[in-house]
């Protein structure tokens, strides 16, 4: 029964959205059934509204943040969240969970197929935010001690294998340069690229870019998020706890395609996306015009190529 329904909705899919590619119906198909999945749950959430979800998650880090934390947050202002269970380190992300397991060392994005648990598992056209609420991080995490005499911004950076390629989406030492060097006078810079150990990780290796000396030696004034967190371990638990309460005091972002965006999304201001063509289904489903805004109501402003991620700073940061 279960194939022949996602059979049938598949075929749906290719109805509903002729021009998209084959394999994009795919997508539309699983998110469709994990929407279908929730009707037999109608009664234990508007009715009888006691603590039964468990809710359990070992995908990417992007996926998690744009479509688990939300349900689970939205189970938990419902009064029927029960368990939540992740990788390690994540409890500051699931702060309202009263009962939080970081059961996983490490992601397995492979996990995430098949994974109808929540209404929206996936790329789509159109979301489902019936069981879907924003995470209020900012007013949760926003503190007096990552507060300076100019205004936060940062740079959330990455450099890793990226679809079994060389990295993709990543601003190089040049194009930092750039950046600081027009940026520094108004704002507090934070540049911030995790190293391994400091994030869980999943299929996605991280690559040596080299900058992070480049940085303390060429442009002193920028903090780095990886210094930050020696110098503050007394008042974090881990390396997404600090992030957390540095990203809730800022307003302006410049961020990577992946988790990368997703996390700089979730704090309103404006978010800069560098995500190149060719590469995620955001830009076929037009994603950063849809689920991105929705997660804090941030302005984002997707750059296709770095040129525009320039001509964003300077025409909104400047």
């Amino acid at each position: 029964m279960k194939q022949l329904l996602l059979k049938t909705l598949y075929v749906l899919a290719r109805i509903r959205y002729p021009k998209y590619r084959g394999d994009l119906g795919y997508f539309v198909r699983d998110n469709w059934f994990a929407r279908l999945s929730q009707i037999r749950f109608f009664g234990r959430d508007y009715i009888t509204k006691k603590p039964y979800k468990v809710i359990e998650f070992q995908g990417e880090f992007d996926q998690e943040i744009r479509y688990v934390m939300p349900f689970a947050y939205w189970h938990h202002l419902n009064g029927t969240l029960k368990q939540t269970i992740s990788c390690t380190n994540t409890k500051p992300f699931y702060f309202f969970s009263e009962n939080h397991e970081e059961r996983h060392t490490q992601r397995v994005w492979q996990t995430a197929y098949g994974n109808y648990s929540a209404p929206n598992m996936t790329h789509a056209p159109a979301f489902d935010f019936s069981k879907w609420a924003p995470l209020p991080y900012k007013t949760h995490y926003r503190n007096d001690r990552f507060v300076y005499d100019k205004p936060l911004l940062v740079i959330a950076n990455k450099y890793n294998v990226e679809w079994d390629k060389a990295p993709i989406n990543f601003l190089s030492i040049n194009a930092l340069d750039r950046l600081i060097t027009s940026l520094k006078a108004r704002y507090q810079i934070v540049y911030n690229r995790p190293l391994g150990g400091q994030i869980v990780l999943d299929n996605s290796e991280i690559m040596d870019l080299g900058e992070h000396a480049w940085i303390r030696a060429n442009h002193p004034e920028v903090l780095l998020m990886n210094d930050l967190f020696d110098q503050h371990r007394d008042a974090v638990s881990n390396f997404n706890h600090l992030q957390l309460m540095v990203y809730a005091n800022c307003d302006r972002f410049i961020s990577m395609h992946g988790g990368t965006a997703a996390l700089a999304s979730q704090f309103g201001g404006i978010n800069v996306i560098l995500s190149h063509p060719g590469g995620g289904w955001e830009h076929a489903f037009n994603e950063y015009e849809t689920i991105f805004p929705a997660m804090s109501g941030a302005k984002i402003l997707h750059a296709r190529k770095l040129d525009e991620v320039f001509g964003f700073v300077n025409e909104h940061f400047l």
